[in-house]
This record gives C-alpha cells, sequence and structure tokens, in this order.
C-alpha cells in the first residue's frame, strides 16, 4: 500500500514540473536559444509559430490538470488509521 501511495506521489510531481516546462518555456528566451542551434529551417519555422508555442502550453496545462485531479485522488485515499 506505501509503495502505490509513494508512485501515485512520485506522478504527482512529474506531471507538476513538466506541466510548468511546457507551460512556461515556449514563451521564454530558452525557446529562443534552442530554435538557433535547430538543424533546419522549417523546424525554426514550425517552433517558432504561435500555434505550436500554444500547443506546448497547452499540453503543459494538461498536466497541471491531471497533477491536481491525481492529488485530489491522493489526499482523498489516505486515510487515518482508527485507534
Amino acid at each position: 500500500m506505501r509503495l502505490e501511495g509513494l508512485i501515485r506521489f512520485l506522478f504527482v510531481v512529474y506531471c507538476v514540473l513538466a506541466g510548468l516546462l511546457l507551460f512556461v518555456a515556449p514563451w521564454s528566451p530558452l525557446w529562443e536559444r534552442i530554435l538557433v542551434r535547430a538543424p533546419f529551417p522549417a523546424t525554426v519555422q514550425l517552433l517558432s509559430h504561435t500555434a505550436t508555442r500554444a500547443a506546448a502550453s497547452g499540453f503543459g496545462l494538461v498536466h497541471l490538470v491531471w497533477a491536481l485531479n491525481d492529488l485530489e485522488s491522493f489526499f482523498l485515499a489516505v486515510r487515518p488509521h482508527p485507534r
């Protein structure tokens, strides 16, 4: 039972970190620095397009909502032991 709780907690941590990264990174200067190193001009055009950035941010938002959902179920599953 404890292993299941640990796995659920680690999954929530993963979802929060991935969600924050995907939500924020497309609009940060880091994204532009990554684009400079892209090997093909078509890749640069695709990744610099606003729709692609919005899609990455949306995917990050999905991860954040998923984390909140799992966090809620994690706290509902944890019940104090009767004495």
